[in-house]
């Protein structure tokens, strides 16, 4: 088909190796699909009589891809009516939190539930809230406060007595999960992992966020303004569809979907059918190895420093290994069994070399067994933030991808190296260095609502190792501009098996498009994501109105019953 619009910039960034820069791109918006790269005169040629869109000094890149996030979950516990009160979001203190809550219990009307996500016992040095210590904020409002890591729900009195749990007392632990107990029995407002938050804290988070779906859209608005085009979710489950067919089929949907469902449900391993498989998609199965670092979870063979910031967020010492894992060996056989011979891609959460050393065993044996080994499986690990070089190795020998989060390091790395643990293991935490020596399929992710989705941010650190504080840690890890470009689009693109629909502009590729206000290789390594701003993100060729995208899912939402199962969104895990 011909080209229907022509635009020029400064420069194209085509992350296309054959082609990596161009002067224009013509797009058919039809199809939303590439039909030239190059010169002006070539995209004139395959567009005859089209006007030429000339965006001046912008430079143009792939649309970023977020290859790992919990959109739906970061939406409903972090954008209002909820509270983002994480340490890096203008909250470094438990005091600065504490008045946070102060002034909301003073302003809001008496029975008005709220929610607060991102309480930080390392970062913020807060000690594990009590329903007391919540109860001298929140008197009678029911108040729920959610850690950072996802693993943690704290709430008041209030939560407790409107659960109607006889005499105070929680019910019997779940499992894989537990409540917190005073000595005689009754519940202290803390509950531990998925299934205990779900029973403690859901039907509050229900009554506090009435509108899930606006709450969804402004968290797509926002990974928009950062410049992603593609995401994921997950922990997709098959309540969430509704949602998200009506989040990724507006007109000015901002950003593809991959979907990637809970291995716990007993439906994971059925097919999606999407009404635009381009736009929605199901990819694969999500698990979890282990936990997090931020609260002393992971299942690691190196213990915990004993320091005074660990002590303040009464993280035990450790070692944690084979105890932190979620999964015994043989019940991670049993899952891989099931959803290998189905074709779906694995994808397993997992932070502790020792956890990593029995996913990839288990990997192995289960690609072994399907007929998988040496094929395009892709299978992923995710995390991956104390976990070695030697370990990166064996997973690439393998087939296996790997998606890293830069953001422990950006906003923990201080921490990590000589507080948390030893600078050997604490200045290489996130070995995107050893991950490209290994020859991976490199990706990086935010985790969101773990942290803001900035993949200019990402790079940034990933080329000069520094901390949100400027400190440098573990510069033998720093990678090329090149290398932690590819990992927020062509990598990325690869994991998500979409490397011949995103990823890079090329003729028979979507359109989404970056604009940039200018060249990353041109701005100073150490303030790269201030310097280069985003401007613009473009869809199949269409330049995206996030105005008009919250004022259709408004409609949406305000015409239909929710389209969103509460209750399953707060199944999603975190880092």
């Amino acid at each position: 088909m011909p080209a229907t619009v022509i635009l020029k910039a400064s420069s194209i960034i085509t992350m296309d190796p054959s082609n990596p820069r161009a002067e224009a791109i013509a797009i058919d918006e039809s199809t939303g699909k590439i039909v030239a790269v190059g010169s002006v005169a070539e995209c004139q040629a395959a567009g005859p009589g089209v006007a030429l869109t000339d965006l001046g000094a912008t430079v143009l890149m792939p649309g970023f891809i977020e290859a790992h996030s919990h959109p739906m979950l970061g939406g409903m516990i972090t954008q209002p009516p909820s509270y983002w009160i994480a340490p890096y979001l203008g909250y470094p203190n438990l005091s600065d939190v504490q008045a946070l809550w102060t002034k909301v219990n003073a302003e809001l009307p008496p029975d008005q539930p709220v929610v607060f996500e991102g309480l930080d016992r390392l970062l913020q040095q807060a000690p594990l809230q009590t329903n007391s210590d919540l109860d001298k904020f929140f008197p009678t409002r029911r108040a729920v406060v959610l850690d950072n890591s996802g693993h943690v729900a704290y709430f008041n009195s209030a939560v407790i007595a409107f659960n109607k749990w006889a005499e105070g007392k929680p019910p019997a632990d779940p499992p894989g999960a537990r409540f917190g107990r005073n000595a005689d029995g009754t519940s202290n407002g803390i509950a531990y992992e998925t299934a205990a938050q779900l029973e403690a804290v859901m039907p509050t988070v229900k009554d506090a966020v009435p509108r899930p779906l606006e709450s969804a859209a402004r968290w797509l608005q926002y990974m928009s303004g950062f410049g992603i085009t593609a995401t994921s979710e997950m922990t997709y489950s098959t309540n969430l569809l509704k949602g998200y067919e009506a989040l990724t089929t507006r007109p000015n949907s901002p950003v593809r979907m991959s979907l990637y469902h809970m291995a716990i449900d007993s439906d994971a391993g059925v097919q999606v059918v999407s009404p635009d498989p381009s736009m929605l998609r199901k990819q694969g199965v999500k698990l979890w190895a282990d936990g997090s670092p931020w609260v002393g979870s992971i299942a690691s063979s190196f213990p915990y420093l004993d320091t005074p910031a660990v002590q303040a967020a009464e993280i035990p010492l450790g070692p944690g290994g084979t105890n932190m894992m979620n999964y015994t060996r043989v019940e991670l056989d049993s899952l891989l069994a099931k959803f290998a011979p189905l074709g779906w891609q694995m994808a397993f959460h997992v932070n502790g070399d020792v956890g990593l050393d029995i996913v990839l065993d288990a990997y192995e044996e289960a690609l072994t067994n399907n007929n998988l080994m040496g094929t395009d499986h892709r299978w992923r690990v995710e995390h991956c933030g104390g976990c070695r070089g030697d370990q990166f190795q064996r997973a690439v020998a393998m087939g296996v991808t790997i998606s890293l989060g830069p953001f422990q390091f950006i906003y923990w790395g201080d921490l990590l190296d000589g507080t948390m643990f030893p600078p050997e293991i604490g200045s290489q935490w996130m070995r995107w260095g050893d991950a490209v020596r290994a020859g991976a399929h490199l990706s990086f992710h935010n985790d969101g609502p773990v942290s803001p989705p900035i993949p200019l941010l990402n790079i940034q650190t990933a080329i000069t190792r520094a901390t949100d504080s400027g400190q440098v840690h573990g510069a033998n890890q720093i990678i090329s501009l090149e290398d932690a470009l590819k990992a927020e689009t062509t990598g990325a693109a690869y994991m998500l098996h979409r490397e011949n629909e995103i990823g890079s502009l090329a003729v028979g590729l979507y359109a989404d498009l970056v604009e940039l206000s200018m060249d990353p290789y041109l701005a100073e390594p150490t303030t790269l994501a201030t310097e280069v701003k985003v401007q613009a993100t473009w869809l199949s060729g269409r330049k995206v109105d996030l105005d008009s995208f919250l004022t259709q899912i408004q409609e949406v939402e305000a015409a239909a019953t929710h389209p969103v199962d509460h209750h399953t969104v707060m199944s999603s895990h975190t880092c």
